[in-house]
């Protein structure tokens, strides 16, 4: 009798386990979309269209140590509650595979620090990437959502030499 309860007991645990492994890998696991420059894309709450916008030496005040690559970002929220986006949520991945945080440097109005977004209300932003840059590298923007969003997906765009 106690070993019928014991196979009983060690069976449950092995499920529960199993369902559990199941789980994790279907819920927690990072999303990864991608797509290329100009198309659509939602992360989270946000859909988000990105396009390489140029490269410059930055400002009198906030210059470059290479060149700063720049991207265009049109985001619009698609839910029905407030939500924000930032330039912590964006990097780039260059050539060699190494990844670079977004630069804020006042630039421009349109510059990229923490906006918040309103549903349905489009914006229009800019930030910009430190880089050693190469015009015929290709090169990928990721996008992250905000802690808050609850969303396992995040997109990977390519702004240049897109195969």
């Amino acid at each position: 009798m106690v070993r019928i309860g014991l196979i009983i007991i060690v069976g449950a645990m092995i499920i529960s386990m199993a369902f559990a492994m199941y789980a994790y890998t279907e819920y927690s696991q990072t999303n990864y979309i991608r797509v290329n420059q100009g198309e659509k894309v939602i992360v989270g709450p946000v859909e988000y269209s990105v396009v390489f916008d140029g490269v410059h030496d930055g400002t009198r005040s906030v210059k470059a140590d290479d060149t700063f690559v720049q991207i265009l970002i049109t985001a619009e929220n698609i839910s029905n509650d407030d939500t924000i986006i930032s330039g912590g949520q964006l990097y780039l991945i260059d050539g060699d595979k190494n990844i670079h945080k977004a630069v804020h440097g006042g630039f421009s109005s349109k510059d990229l620090l923490v906006e918040g977004l309103e549903p349905d209300k489009p914006i229009e932003r800019t930030t910009q990437f430190d880089i050693q840059f190469d015009k015929d590298v290709q090169y990928d923007v990721v996008i992250r959502p905000q802690k808050e969003q609850s969303s396992n997906d995040a997109a990977i765009i390519c702004i240049t030499n897109c195969n």
